[in-house]
């Protein structure tokens, strides 16, 4: 496989020049244009099974002097990322604050339909994910001088479903002027469509969103007994799957309530229960003292053959406590992968002309 080192300098080179000459034909001005919503549609938080790798800390580049070339510029900034992230294993990575919540996992991001005269229609929900039999309550708003009337509904619909063939639910108005109401989750697992329907100024307007329901994959049952190896602190997760199959864990480790590492593991599970392995390498942990928890766990079972969807499962919200030890053995000793480091100086080469 002597081709891949060029092949991928090529593919670099190729990228930086695009990117370069993209750059050089966005105009000034922009090209604002209004749009009218006619519905809102919410789309789930990124989870860590298809969110890209958390980057680490990077190096600045510092900005060209002029004349310099825009392809040496971007080739130096693709270098830096490779020198940075070839320092972490791919299983235990440095994350910041912002990223720890990206990777929460279940959230749902309510959004807001805007309506005539600065009215606004909000839905929101407690999560994204619903595992099936689980109630989902619903909770919407309706803001601004217009009329609203009597009935405000809700209801889910599968992709492929002809609207309004199921049942809804009226949410009921509370004190405080916002309408909940619950609906079943008992249905199949996959991607719905939440419509709320309200009649604003004589009209029907929809609210249109989604969520999805998951099957029960298994049960959590803590941590157990860590150990140094490696220059790893290994963290064993209980897991005792309903069912045999690839499953994916992840989780953030805090160190005195503050994130320090995104750690994942993959594992094949027999149907019993089982310990998944997450490891925290060195270069995240060494030096560090203190309480440690795991948070935002997730699980996902991956799909047994092509076409078939991956299914999702998390952890108790408040994580789990870690009682570790021999943390001073561990070293900020870099998990340095050669390729890598090779492909960042052939490209730090070419940036500086040498």
């Amino acid at each position: 496989m002597h081709w891949r080192g060029p092949l991928f300098i090529l593919a670099c080179v190729g990228t930086a020049a695009g990117i370069g000459f993209a750059l050089s034909q966005v105009p000034d001005d922009g090209d604002p244009r209004a749009l009218a919503a006619v519905t809102a549609q919410a789309k789930a938080t990124p989870q860590a099974q298809t969110v890209p790798r958390p980057a680490p800390a990077q190096r600045s580049t510092p900005k060209p002097p002029a004349g310099d070339s825009p392809i040496r510029f971007m080739l130096a900034q693709v270098a830096d990322q490779y020198e940075a992230a070839s320092r972490y294993p791919a299983y235990s990575v440095p994350i910041s604050p912002d990223q720890a919540k990206a990777y929460a996992g279940n959230q749902y991001q309510a959004v807001t339909l805007p309506l005539a005269d600065d009215g606004r229609f909000t839905v929101n929900l407690e999560k994204y994910r619903f595992t099936r039999g689980e109630t989902i309550l619903v909770v919407a708003s309706l803001e601004g001088p217009m009329v609203v009337g009597q009935r405000v509904e809700a209801r889910l619909e599968a992709t492929g479903e002809q609207s309004g063939t199921q049942t809804g639910t009226t949410l009921t108005r509370t004190p405080e002027g916002i309408y909940q109401g619950e609906l079943d989750s008992d249905r199949e697992p996959g991607e719905y469509r939440l419509i709320v329907s309200a009649r604003v100024d004589g009209q029907t307007v929809r609210h249109v969103s989604t969520l999805s329901i998951e099957p029960h994959l298994g049960d959590f049952g803590g941590v157990g007994t860590t150990r140094i190896e490696n220059n790893n602190l290994v963290i064993p997760v209980e897991f005792e799957p309903d069912e045999a199959g690839f499953y994916a864990l992840s989780a953030n480790l805090y160190v005195n309530g503050q994130p320090v590492a995104h750690l994942s593991h993959e594992q094949r599970l027999d149907g019993s229960k089982a310990d998944i392995e997450l490891r925290a390498h060195g270069s995240v942990m060494a030096g560090r003292r203190g309480t440690l928890q795991l948070k935002g766990l997730q699980i996902r079972r991956l799909p047994a053959r092509p076409g078939d969807r991956t299914d999702y499962a998390f952890g108790p919200e408040d994580g789990f406590d870690v009682d570790a030890s021999g943390l001073d053995r561990l070293e900020d000793i870099p998990a340095r992968d050669p390729e890598s480091e090779q492909r960042a100086a052939i490209l730090r080469k070419m940036a500086t002309g040498a």
